[in-house]
């Protein structure tokens, strides 16, 4: 009955669906902020940090978004979809209604159409692999749990955002003798960075095996169209010459810019429990305080197969946030992602 109801769901009368346009950035962006104004309370979004991913390189607007208007011409819908991994087994889809049109079907209406285009990375992946749209939103939004539960998708992991606050510059940072901290900018390889990266995430859930020259791509993307990229804060412990573990780190967060951020923190498994974790942790929070930050932030999976979120804890970082991930099976088979430590 569900499948039948969303199959038939059509905009409400004088609605308008086309894709996004770079003319379309700055009203899209004031949208995005007035439905994070009503999610969790502030503004959240900037024309450059979303400018960035509308021209990332294999990022398509015509083909990857959709923008929904009102009958009187403003914007009130929006949607993408990600797959520009190089195996696009979990594409994500990312969507926003403004508050004042929710609860009409745009909504519903977006995710199917965001479905259609999933379907569309069925001939990029293996044939037995498993393929499922991925979506999610902040715990605490009921309108937005609503609308995935409502459109037959299933939670699968929540995931909290953490923080620290530093009144005082944090302790020096302590690492295991033979072991010293350097940075992208002194060693200048991205390629190794990304090694390291990918082989601490490995046992990270969901993590998906990519060639490596299509995941060295994607960083190239990354690193070149953030604005706000420095190398000087993206952090590594070097083992002679090899990279021990990272922690790459970003002067604000996306969505506060009074907040710095570490996208990424993880160490390689032959020098894990050294407690160079925490050591780079409290590396990265020094450095970024001595740069005039007072919070620092990052995102962590709430059931962390490694326990990343006890280390967190650890170092003094506290939940603010929670996040739920749900998921649609597209097509049965076998899962290419990371489920347990055993994988």
């Amino acid at each position: 009955m569900i499948a039948k109801q969303i199959k038939e769901i059509q905009l409400p009368v004088g609605f308008t669906v086309r894709p996004a346009q770079m003319t379309d950035l700055e009203t899209a962006v004031a949208m995005f902020n007035a439905t994070a104004v009503a999610q969790v309370g502030r503004e959240e979004f900037t024309v450059e940090d979303v400018g960035s991913e509308w021209k990332s390189e294999h990022f398509h607007l015509d083909t990857a978004t959709r923008v929904v208007f009102s009958p009187d011409g403003e914007l009130v819908g929006y949607v993408e979809v990600w797959d520009t991994r190089a195996v696009p087994v979990s594409p994500w889809v990312w969507a926003r209604v403004h508050p004042q049109f929710e609860g009409m079907g745009i909504g519903t209406f977006m995710l199917k159409w965001a479905e259609q285009r999933c379907r569309e990375v069925f001939t990029r992946v293996p044939e037995e692999a498993r393929i499922a749209m991925r979506c999610g939103t902040i715990s605490t939004y009921q309108p937005a749990l609503d609308l995935l539960s409502g459109y037959g998708m299933d939670p699968t992991r929540s995931f909290w955002t953490m923080r620290i606050d530093m009144e005082d510059e944090p302790e020096t940072a302590v690492l295991p003798a033979g072991l010293r901290f350097a940075t992208l900018a002194e060693r200048n390889d991205l390629r190794e960075v990304m090694r390291a990266t990918i082989e601490a995430f490995q046992d990270h859930w969901g993590f998906v095996n990519a060639p490596e020259d299509d995941e060295m791509r994607h960083w190239q993307e990354w690193t070149g169209s953030d604005h706000l990229f420095d190398p000087t804060l993206w952090f590594m412990v070097l083992d002679g010459d090899e990279v021990a573990g990272v922690s790459l780190c970003r002067i604000n967060s996306y969505e506060d810019p009074e907040m710095a951020w570490v996208n990424s923190l993880g160490v390689r498994r032959p020098w894990r429990r050294q407690g160079l974790a925490l050591a780079m942790l409290q590396y990265s929070f020094g450095e970024l305080y001595r740069r005039g930050k007072r919070a620092v932030g990052l995102g962590v999976d709430a059931d962390s197969l490694t326990g990343a979120t006890r280390l967190y804890e650890k170092a003094g970082m506290h939940v603010i946030r929670q996040f739920v991930n749900y998921e649609k099976e597209l097509r049965p088979g076998v899962d290419l992602a990371t489920r347990t430590l055993e994988d």
